[in-house]
């Protein structure tokens, strides 16, 4: 039997396949990043785009009155509110005042928390009809901070607004005579306590 010399055997295909697989799993990694990105980017972009469209009935802020007289035109701002899992009685003390387009508004929500501990919660809100919402605005609302309540505690809390004189420049909002304002309140969890550092005396405690 001949002998083969070792240059003559044929020489091993190199290894693509590792090379190939990080290439894919470097794609895949990226493309994961963008959509986690994505998913926190739209929570900001969607508020944004309510707050400045009114879509969904979402009211628009201001930090102070029109410049313009108000109106002679009226409508009725009917007042809700709803609770969504706190043991809280919350209510309008006015369920409707008549106001005029461009007339600055205050009125006042009531809510007591009926349970024995202290709870923290944040309104969410719109108007009907959702139309609206691009001209109804706040200058001061509650809903914009989390509200905590001791055991027992009762709160007044003032919303101040107006309708846009715009409003009424509107041809599709001119057989709109009544808005609602609606606030559901919804429980806010407590953080956990932060965790003390490496040789902290534990206040909580005392000092032993």
């Amino acid at each position: 039997m001949p002998d083969v010399q070792p240059s003559a055997l044929p020489k091993p295909a190199p290894r693509r396949g590792l090379g190939r697989d990080a290439a894919v799993a470097s794609i895949c990694g990226f493309v994961v990043a963008l959509m986690v990105g994505a998913s926190f980017a739209a929570v900001p972009f969607y508020d944004w785009f309510c707050r400045t469209t009114g879509f969904n009935g979402t009211t628009q802020v201001a930090g102070s009155a029109p410049s313009s007289e108000p109106l002679a035109r009226k409508v009725s701002v009917r007042f809700d509110s709803n609770i969504n899992g706190l043991p809280w009685k919350f209510e309008p003390e006015q369920r409707e005042v008549e106001v005029a387009i461009g007339q600055v508004v205050t009125v006042y929500y009531s809510v007591t928390n009926t349970s024995k501990r202290a709870t923290t919660g944040q309104a969410a809100y719109n108007v009907t009809p959702l139309t609206v919402g691009s001209y109804f605005t706040k200058i001061n609302c509650f809903c914009f901070t989390e509200q905590t309540l001791a055991a027992g505690e009762t709160r007044e809390m003032p919303v101040v607004f107006y309708v846009d004189p715009a409003f009424a420049a509107d041809n599709e909002n001119d057989t709109v005579k009544n808005i609602t304002l609606s606030y559901t309140f919804y429980p806010v969890r407590e953080p956990p306590p932060k965790p003390l550092a490496s040789g902290e005396p534990d206040q909580r405690k005392g000092n032993l």
